[in-house]
């Protein structure tokens, strides 16, 4: 039996009162950073290999179903407006499209096929890397996927909760995260989801550190989409520059970028 379907620890749940529960739950999700330490051996090996390729101008998709398809399109989709890339950069796919991220899909996660015909939409090839996303390692659809993305040499890497899984298996850069039996047994939106949330966090965050979207420690890239970004950014401006808040916003808006605004005082580029 697969680790993310064993029996969990709890039982009767139902007689638990709320405080219990909550208890419980947040015991168990206590665990979930150590297994995800564990990792970190794998998941540095799979970083330095796509930025290396994204530094030649590569892409990165993320392709999964149901719970672990969700966590990579938002993963991708928080990229552009934090780090200022093209929406086309970081690259979520769904089993079942779009609509798959609001509700269920039946058997779109049932063909291994699929998966390969959805990134050919986005004109994938040898420069991109592709991170199959699959808390049982085993859903068709993403091990199709990887199979033949490296099969085409692209790199390939995944992210399951199970060990020995076919996913890992196929995968050049497998990385496996162990959490053990979720609160509910089986459902793996829980720890599971948690625990590829974590890693998700750590690939694309290190990943635009390493490419240059981030100066000391801040957002020097990020779209100015809404007043709470406009101010944070003028705070940043301000820091960096040690000049007043009207000064700031007023480079701010003549530049687009914390970046831009900066380097236009210092100089540089």
């Amino acid at each position: 039996m697969l680790t993310t379907e064993s029996a969990s620890h709890f039982n009767n749940l139902e007689k638990m009162s709320v405080h219990e529960l909550l208890t419980n739950i947040n015991n168990e999700d206590k665990t979930v950073p150590f297994a995800v330490e564990k990792a970190i051996p794998q998941i540095e090996k799979l970083i330095v290999q796509i930025v290396d390729r994204m530094k030649k101008g590569g892409r990165l998709f993320y392709i999964g179903a149901g719970t672990s398809g969700r966590l990579g399109v938002v993963d991708a989709s928080e990229c552009p407006p934090t780090y200022g890339v093209p929406f086309d950069m970081v690259i979520g796919i769904i089993a079942g499209g779009d609509g798959a991220i609001r509700k269920s899909v039946e058997h779109a996660e049932d063909d291994p096929n699929q998966a390969w015909k959805d990134m050919g939409a986005f004109n994938i090839s040898e420069k991109d890397a592709v991170i199959g996303i699959a808390a049982s390692g085993r859903t068709p659809y993403v091990i199709g996927g990887v199979k033949t993305s490296r099969e085409k040499g692209i790199l390939t890497g995944c992210i399951t909760c199970n060990t020995g899984s076919k996913l890992a298996e196929a995968a050049e850069y497998p990385i496996e995260v162990v959490v053990g039996p979720e609160f509910v047994t089986g459902s793996t939106r829980m720890k599971s989801g948690t625990a590829q949330k974590l890693v998700l966090n750590m690939i694309s965050t290190s990943v635009m550190i390493q490419l240059g979207k981030v100066r000391g420690n801040k957002m020097v890239d990020m779209q100015l989409s809404n007043e709470k970004l406009v101010g944070r950014g003028v705070k940043m401006v301000m820091d960096e520059l040690q000049i007043d808040e009207q000064k700031a916003a007023q480079l701010l808006q003549q530049h687009g970028s914390v970046r831009k605004a900066v380097d236009s005082v210092r100089g540089t580029k």
